[in-house]
């Protein structure tokens, strides 16, 4: 039974994704014309490709380009270039019931002092959530707080040197260190994926942190990339793990992140791609994985990121079906921040567990996500054209 059809649903819980007047609330007039603008610019192919290439050369050569970016595609997708810029996005993306997971997103680091670094600002992300509601979940990527090429070396097996051991056992204890304020807090932090010639480690990783950490609530969260062949799997595998050593499992799924990256890897290198045939079966393993998670939603504690409407429709729809409530602890629906709002707050209006994903850091250190984001957007199909519908829409209700 979809909500629409049940009568025991509260008024304000009935569910459409067509709804732009709860989409849209918290956004002023201003805010949707820059949206408008914004996505009319992302939808050219031409200016998303050549965008980052002008752009590192304009800030390298020092032309006042970093205002241009903080006011539109920062605006649009960023919270802020610190935490208490934040503030004021936590705040109005919680008018309208939805969280913030406050997302560090510097990338790209290989300096020991960065890593202590990153390690000390989720930290602080950690404290800022910590006693408000509008923070409920936390996040980190392994990459964040340790250098790539020895996640590879380990996934590969091979014996670390001396100096490589000391180096791992730094970054354990930067994770062992983030874990245990999360723990201490009773705040939920989620592992990001990454890619698959290092998930291996990063598994094993969150793994470990979920039996210290996850024996009475989920706290650690270790987060399943569907657009992988072998990862529908290897989450039954975990949660046979999880059941069978009495701990409760955290899981984040997401369709995945990396694609043309893994195919070409593949290819250049010569195995066999973890990346699914086509869309239909990342599609599928994303559903069934939503259908596993609830129906053992006493063990497991889902976040489910996902722009897509279906996949959002079915986990609703899965709740009302065995009766869990819509705002049930471990149950969250999750979306990027400047992007389908009204999933978003549609959701959260129907009194589901919805949180954004709310990027920030200095603007220079957060390009590579910017336009990944970019990419991305053109990279999906009708998702442009779908979210400047919706603005129009609104648009046009508005009057502006």
């Amino acid at each position: 039974m979809s909500v629409e059809q049940n009568p025991s649903a509260p008024a304000k819980g009935r569910l459409s994704f067509e709804n732009t007047e709860i989409a849209f609330k918290h956004a002023s007039n201003a805010d949707l014309n820059r949206a408008y603008w914004l996505f009319k610019a992302i939808n050219n192919n031409f200016l998303v490709k050549i965008g980052p290439g002008m752009t590192n050369f304009a800030m390298n050569i020092g032309l006042p380009i970093k205002g241009i970016i903080k006011a539109t595609i920062f605006k649009q997708f960023c919270g802020g270039e610190t935490i208490a810029e934040c503030d004021a996005t936590i705040k109005n993306l919680y008018t309208g019931g939805v969280g913030t997971i406050l997302d560090y997103s510097v990338e790209g680091e290989e300096d020991e002092k960065v890593f202590d670094d990153t390690r000390d600002e989720i930290i602080r992300t950690i404290e800022r959530a910590t006693g408000d509601p509008a923070i409920p979940i936390t996040v980190f990527k392994i990459t964040g707080v340790g250098r790539l090429g020895l996640l590879e070396k380990l996934d590969t097996g091979e014996t670390l040197t001396e100096t490589e051991e000391q180096e791992w056992q730094k970054v354990q204890a930067r994770v062992q260190a983030i874990c245990y304020k999360a723990y201490q807090a009773g705040i939920p932090v989620m592992i990001d994926a990454e890619e698959s010639w290092i998930q291996l480690t990063i598994d094993r990783l969150a793994l470990s942190m979920m039996r210290r950490y996850n024996k009475d609530k989920a706290i650690i969260f270790n987060t399943y990339q569907l657009y992988r062949h072998d990862k529908l799997a290897s989450l039954k595998v975990d949660f046979d793990v999880a059941r069978t050593e009495e701990f409760f499992l955290g899981v984040k799924i997401v369709r995945g992140a990396y694609m043309e990256k893994e195919r070409k890897r593949a290819a250049e290198m010569g195995y066999e791609s973890p990346i699914q045939p086509d869309k239909a079966s990342a599609d599928r393993d994303y559903d069934e994985s939503l259908r596993f998670c609830v129906q053992h939603v006493d063990r497991i504690a889902t976040v489910a990121g996902t722009h897509n409407e279906a996949s959002c429709r079915l986990l609703a729809d899965l709740l009302n079906q065995l009766h869990i409530p819509h705002n049930h602890p471990h149950v969250y629906f999750s979306q990027l921040l400047g992007m389908s709002d009204n999933l978003s707050f549609n959701l959260a209006n129907a009194g589901y567990n919805v949180v954004k994903y709310v990027p920030y850091g200095p603007v220079k250190a957060v390009m590579p996500y910017l336009f990944r984001r970019a990419n991305e957007n053109t990279a999906i199909a009708g998702q442009m054209s779908r979210e400047l519908n919706l603005i129009i829409k609104e648009k046009k209700r508005r009057g502006v």
